[in-house]
């Protein structure tokens, strides 16, 4: 199972919000690329950045700390917020970002993620499903749709899309447990890298995701509160 630490951005700074509330914010670091060496130094070999003004302004923000953040690592980083362009997808991975996530656009417009899959390959571009009881929320998560997130994952399969961030709106930054259930389910309709995201609270919620056959797994709040050793998940759950 790959470990994604989490590295949400928000006017330069690193923070995380609660259940995805921009009123419920709290600032860890004013140097978001040292919080990226952190986690490397501990082990992590994937790197996931949110670009959280990015997903409510629709286009990207923190440009410039993405670059300063790619360039201090030398481990893979996936991004999303605000990438609903086949331009905003290109400026990111010239910045040097490994994987782009598309969110709104892919519900609004499937088939401009396909077209982006189609452009630069399978692996360069993921899709963020975020949903409410398993419905898919859109403008980073002020709406929800009338499309399932099944549904999504199907239609995004066909398209040629491997890797998809799944999450479940209600337990992230809750410190509740991640939605094991539903990201197994949809890792075993589709087949797909369903990468679980939102409520992982410690070590025995990573070895619950493990157990179940979850490809991947991003860590947030539970690193920055210091209730999981990302040394030890990593030497547990990396294979």
């Amino acid at each position: 199972m790959q470990l994604y630490p989490a590295i949400d951005l928000k006017d330069g700074r690193c923070v995380r919000l609660t259940q995805g509330l921009f009123d419920r914010v709290k600032v860890y670091s004013d140097s978001p690329e040292e919080t990226a060496r952190l986690w490397v130094s501990k082990g992590a070999a994937f790197l996931h950045l949110v670009d959280l003004d990015g997903a409510l302004a629709g286009r990207s923000v923190n440009g410039e700390v993405i670059r300063r953040i790619v360039k201090a690592v030398d481990v893979p980083v996936q991004i999303g917020g605000g990438i609903r362009s086949r331009q905003a997808a290109e400026a990111m991975l010239e910045l040097g970002v490994s994987r782009v996530i598309i969110g709104t656009r892919a519900v609004r417009e499937p088939e401009f993620v396909r077209q982006l899959v189609e452009a630069f390959g399978p692996e360069k571009i993921a899709v963020g499903i975020d949903a409410k009881k398993g419905m898919v929320a859109l403008e980073g998560w002020e709406q929800v749709s009338a499309v399932s997130a099944g549904e999504l994952c199907g239609q995004m399969k066909a398209f040629g899309v491997r890797h998809v961030v799944y999450t479940d709106i209600s337990r992230d930054g809750m410190l509740s447990g991640p939605n094991v259930e539903a990201t197994k389910e949809l890792t075993e309709e589709t087949g797909m890298d369903i990468i679980a995201s939102g409520g992982v609270s410690s070590m025995e919620d990573l070895k619950r995701l493990y157990d179940a056959g979850i490809q991947g797994a991003i860590i947030g709040k539970a690193l920055y509160e210091g209730r999981l050793d990302l040394q030890e998940a990593v030497k547990l759950f990396e294979r």
